[in-house]
């Protein structure tokens, strides 16, 4: 048990130094524009499709765990952390060489659109902590913990993708093409 204690709290240092700094890298990094590059104008429907595969994989893998097939499980989680690190990296990547999307939407619907919006990034970040210590807690072999946490990490990354893919679909007309 001490040794279960202890792997956590090694755990939980490097998580918490990675949920600092991947927002605020993310932060400095929207403010660079890489010079004289073609525009990575591509890259959001293929993000917003890694948006909704993290949701349906995040499906199946419940469905997994809750059928007793914890190896599939293990390894859709896996691939959903592979995916969002795809994710940011094209997020990152098409910020630094394009300029932000304005939403062009008036009336309630522009509201809506800033309130999907603002949750999905509030929550994005609060993410990264929950995903990590989640998964940390499973490859300890803290299972108690792991579902423990998984509760309230589960709907929250669904969250997350589900609107990623909202707001792109919202947000997508207004693209420069």
């Amino acid at each position: 048990m001490e040794q279960l204690a202890l792997k956590e709290k090694r755990y939980n240092k490097i998580i918490t130094i990675v949920s600092v700094v991947i927002p605020v890298v993310v932060a400095v990094l929207f403010g660079v524009r890489i010079p004289n590059v073609e525009p990575l104008s591509f890259l959001p429907p293929i993000y917003a499709t890694i948006n909704g595969c993290t949701a349906l994989l995040l499906l199946v893998a419940v469905w997994a765990i809750k059928n007793g097939k914890v190896k599939l499980h293990q390894n859709l989680m896996t691939f959903n952390i592979v995916l969002s690190l795809l994710f940011l990296v094209m997020y990152i990547a098409y910020h630094m060489t394009s300029d932000s999307t304005a939403y062009g939407g008036e009336g309630a619907v522009r509201y809506v659109y800033y309130v999907i919006l603002i949750s999905h990034i509030i929550l994005s970040i609060a993410l990264i902590p929950l995903v990590l210590r989640t998964y940390a807690k499973a490859h300890i072999k803290d299972f108690e913990g792991h579902r423990a946490m998984a509760k309230y990490t589960f709907p929250i990354w669904f969250y997350v993708a589900v609107t990623g893919v909202v707001v792109y679909l919202m947000i997508a007309p207004y693209y420069a093409h």
